[in-house]
């Protein structure tokens, strides 16, 4: 978790916030899932819900247990992005065109910052490679919106499948991070009496 230079990353309970980014990503998720009605209403307004809330808890989150003074602005624009999107998709008409440049928007600004705090903390913490995956699917699912049928059982079905699997890859990384940061004091004292021996 630090670099060369001893600036970390992350502080050790970061694992809070992907955990926590993954389980209000797959509850929308469930509710696309299970719902009949795949109009643009319904995706607009589950999108909507989703980014404002997500945005209000895990920024502040990220800002808090983040290290990295350029890690916790991306972290932090992202946020604002997510809000802002969330807000515009309550108030804007439904309406299937207004749904897929929102979240065309969206997912490209979301996707690009989080690839980049992938880069820039790569080699340096294990949550790199979490913020590299994410911030890659996010990236793709804009090229996704974009090029999908243009109809809304398809768009409303893709974000539903994009909230899950971001969802789901976020549950397992944050918990990853949990159970490393455990098993390294429990390795240090086991180093240290071998050192003696």
């Amino acid at each position: 978790m630090t670099d060369a230079r001893g600036g970390a990353v992350e502080l050790p309970r970061y694992w809070v916030v992907p955990v926590v980014r993954g389980a209000l990503a797959i509850v929308p998720a469930a509710v696309i899932t299970f719902s009949q009605d795949h109009s643009p209403a319904l995706g607009l307004t589950v999108f909507g819900v989703w980014a404002v809330v997500s945005g209000l808890v895990t920024g502040p989150l990220s800002l808090r247990l983040l290290a990295d003074r350029v890690i916790r602005w991306l972290a932090a624009a992202q946020a604002v992005a997510t809000v802002a999107a969330g807000i515009t998709a309550l108030i804007v008409p439904p309406g299937l065109p207004a749904l897929v440049v929102l979240l065309i928007a969206w997912a490209a600004v979301s996707g690009l910052l989080e690839l980049f705090a992938g880069l820039r903390a790569r080699g340096r913490s294990a949550v790199a490679r979490d913020w590299l995956t994410v911030g890659g699917a996010t990236a793709l699912a804009a090229i996704l919106f974009l090029v999908f049928p243009f109809d809304p059982v398809s768009i409303v079905g893709l974000l539903g499948a994009y909230l899950v699997i971001v969802g789901v890859l976020l549950v397992i990384g944050g918990l990853s991070l949990k159970w490393a940061g455990a098993a390294r004091p429990a390795a240090a004292p086991q180093a240290s009496r071998s050192e003696q021996s």
